[in-house]
C-alpha cells in the first residue's frame, strides 16, 4: 500500500510539475507576456511628435480624367517598383456608387500626379461589383526602413483587395476580400474568381459575423499573413483578425481571433481597424486607427510573433491635431514609408475635417514648402 500511496504521489507530482510546465511555455510563446507598457512607451517614442504638411497631398475631388464624380480619396498605400526611382501611391476614389481604385506618381512624396484607374468596379452579381479598395500588396521587404517595392511572385505582383457587393452607398455591408495580380503594378486584375474572406466561411467567428473589411498582407518565413479588420453589429464593434496562406489563394484563420481587441472606455472602444504591419528591429509594429471618444485616431501596436499584440493606450497622432482642421473629424487609414535622401519618414493617413476626406501627410522631419 504505501509502494503504491507513493507512485501515486509521485505521478500526481509530475503531472502538476508539467501543468506549470506547460503554462510557463505559453507564457513565453505569448509574445504578449515579453512586451511591457514601459516597453510600449519605449517603442512608440520615435513615431509621435511629427510635423502636419499644411493640405492633402490628394484632395477630395482629385480631378481624374473620366473620373470627375470622385468626391472622396482614401486608403493611401504607397510602393515602389524594381528599379524605379519614382514612388506610387494607390488610393480609392468614392463617385457615390462605390469605391475605385486608382494610382498616382511622384518623384518627391508630396506633388502626386498622372491619376488613372488601377482596378474598377467588379461584374454585377459578383463580390467586388461595389468596389475593389487595392493596399495590401506584398512587398519585397518589410522593414520599417525597407524600400517599398513590390515583390513578383509566379511572375506576377500581387495584392489582397478588399471589396463590396453592392453599389449605392459607402461599404456596404457584408463586404468581401479578393486577391489580385498585375505585370507592371500599375494595372490590376483578379487573381482568383472567388473571393479568399468573407461571412460565409464555416469558421467565421462571432466577433466578424457581419462584415469584413480591410487586409494587410506580410510574408514571413515561408507564410503570407493577412491581418484584416472584421464587424459585429448591432454594437458595431470592428477588431483585427489574422488569416494565413501557403500560397495567397486559399486561406485559414487563426483560431484565437481577433489578434487585436478594443478597449473600454478608451481611443480603440469601438474600433481596432486598418492594421499596417513592419518589423522594426527584434520585434513588429502594427499602425491601425482606433475609434473611441466619438472621433478616430491614428494607434500603434507591438509583437514580437505576429500573434500576440500589445498596443499604446495613447493615440499617435488624435483627431483634430492638424492645426488648420484638416483632421478634425478623423485620423487614420496610414501608409508609412521612409525616403533615404532626406532621412525621413512619411506618414500619409485619410484626413477627415473642414477640406472633406481627402490624403493628408505627416513627416517626422519639417520638409520645405510644397511646390503647389
Amino acid at each position: 500500500m504505501k509502494t503504491s500511496k507513493s507512485r501515486i504521489q509521485l505521478l500526481c507530482s509530475i503531472f502538476i510539475s508539467l501543468c506549470f510546465t506547460n503554462i510557463a511555455s505559453a507564457q513565453r510563446i505569448d509574445g504578449s507576456q515579453e512586451i511591457s507598457l514601459e516597453t510600449v512607451k519605449k517603442w512608440s517614442a520615435p513615431y509621435r511628435g511629427w510635423h502636419y504638411h499644411p493640405h492633402h497631398v490628394i484632395p477630395p475631388e482629385p480631378n481624374i480624367k473620366g473620373f470627375k464624380k470622385v468626391n472622396k480619396t482614401d486608403v493611401p498605400t504607397v510602393f515602389q517598383l524594381p528599379d524605379d526611382p519614382k514612388w506610387y501611391m494607390s488610393f480609392i476614389g468614392f463617385d457615390g456608387k462605390g469605391y475605385q481604385s486608382f494610382i498616382a506618381e511622384s518623384d518627391d512624396l508630396l506633388n502626386w500626379t498622372q491619376m488613372r484607374l488601377a482596378m474598377g468596379y467588379g461584374k454585377k452579381g459578383e463580390f467586388d461589383y461595389g468596389g475593389r479598395v487595392l493596399g495590401a500588396y506584398l512587398y519585397e521587404d518589410y522593414g520599417i526602413n525597407a524600400r517599398r517595392t513590390l515583390k513578383k511572385k509566379d511572375g506576377k505582383y500581387w495584392s489582397l483587395y478588399g471589396a463590396y457587393a453592392k453599389q449605392g452607398g459607402y461599404e456596404i455591408d457584408p463586404g468581401y476580400e479578393g486577391v489580385a495580380s498585375s505585370k507592371d503594378g500599375i494595372s490590376w486584375q483578379r487573381a482568383k474568381n472567388q473571393y479568399i474572406l468573407s461571412i460565409h466561411e464555416p469558421d467565421v467567428g462571432d466577433w466578424e459575423k457581419d462584415c469584413i473589411y480591410m487586409p494587410w498582407l506580410v510574408e514571413h518565413e515561408g507564410l503570407f499573413y493577412n491581418f484584416y479588420n472584421a464587424k459585429k453589429m448591432p454594437q458595431w464593434i470592428e477588431q483585427i483578425g489574422l488569416a494565413k496562406s501557403t500560397d495567397l489563394l486559399n486561406w485559414k484563420r487563426y483560431p484565437n481571433n481577433p489578434v487585436l481587441r478594443v478597449r473600454p472606455k478608451g481611443f480603440d472602444e469601438k474600433f481596432c481597424a486598418d492594421g499596417k504591419v513592419f518589423r522594426d528591429g527584434d520585434h513588429w509594429v502594427m499602425f491601425y486607427f482606433g475609434v473611441g471618444r466619438g472621433h478616430a485616431h491614428i494607434m500603434v501596436a507591438f509583437s514580437r510573433d505576429l500573434h500576440h499584440w500589445v498596443a499604446d493606450p495613447e493615440p499617435l497622432y488624435k483627431a483634430g491635431g492638424h492645426p488648420s482642421g484638416l483632421d478634425r473629424n478623423h485620423a487614420h487609414k496610414i501608409s508609412l514609408v521612409w525616403n533615404p535622401k532626406n532621412e525621413t519618414y512619411y506618414l500619409f493617413y485619410n484626413a477627415v475635417g473642414n477640406k472633406g476626406r481627402g490624403i493628408g501627410l505627416i513627416t517626422s522631419k519639417p520638409l520645405s514648402p510644397s511646390k503647389k
